[in-house]
């Protein structure tokens, strides 16, 4: 994990600060072919300071106790990006507290006559999509450990999402390598970031069904195959 760790704080270098160093990248990171965001993975995201490991699933700094902070965080997986400036949960979030998610591509659900397909997303051009996010720091008083968590910011769908994500029509905002310093800076102003927060709009994502293993939350769906091609017989094309 350490060098893949390296290649990542790599592919971010522009965005991070001259020489940033971090002890937390000595630390070992699963695998992740395929993560849930209930399980609350701690991953790897890009601050204006550095990359800090976060949990999936952003806990407001204002929450009082631990019953109340597992209980939002299920809640808090994905943050839409109309309403940031007006839930309490991301108000300083979007304006203190935006990140980037390095992935290789996300997944997403078609439904075809009531039937679910899973399909990955991925860029044709980048090895890595960046997933604009944000964080908050939260203090749990019972333990009074310091906790770092983020949500992913979601847009309506392009062209392509809509007709993968047909029922719901969202997708996460994806953030281009030219705007990933503006999205992290504390400088950025508002209109600027509600300029950024629209639908990914460019050619180059591609997609593809994949196992329904990915739908069956009993299986070990973290394995390198959950992403190969699956041909579907009745499955219509994109």
């Amino acid at each position: 994990m350490q060098k893949r760790l390296e290649k990542y704080a790599e592919r971010y270098k522009d965005v991070l600060p001259p020489k940033w160093k971090n002890s937390a990248l000595q630390n070992d990171l699963p695998t992740y072919y395929f993560v849930s965001g209930f399980s609350h993975p701690t991953l790897p995201v890009v601050h204006h300071k550095g990359i800090y490991l976060s949990e999936w699933g952003l806990i407001p700094y204002w929450v009082k106790n631990q019953t109340k902070a597992f209980e939002i965080r299920n809640k808090t997986l994905n943050a839409a990006g109309e309403t940031l400036y007006e839930k309490p949960s991301y108000k300083r979030p979007i304006a203190e507290g935006r990140c980037i998610l390095g992935v290789s591509g996300f997944f997403e659900w078609r439904d075809v006559a009531g039937e679910k397909y899973p399909y990955f997303i991925k860029s044709g051009l980048w090895d890595t999509i960046s997933l604009g996010c944000v964080y908050d720091l939260w203090n749990n008083p019972e333990t009074n450990e310091s906790v770092c968590s983020f949500s992913i910011v979601t847009t309506t769908a392009n062209p392509l999402m809509q007709k993968i994500h047909n029922l719901k029509k969202r997708m996460p905002l994806t953030i281009k390598p030219e705007d990933e310093g503006r999205w992290i800076s504390p400088t950025t102003s508002k209109r600027e970031l509600e300029n950024l927060i629209q639908p990914y709009m460019h050619n180059d994502l591609v997609a593809h069904p994949i196992p329904k293993t990915a739908n069956n939350v009993k299986q070990n769906r973290n394995i390198p195959e959950i992403i190969g091609i699956e041909k579907y017989p009745n499955l219509p094309d994109l």
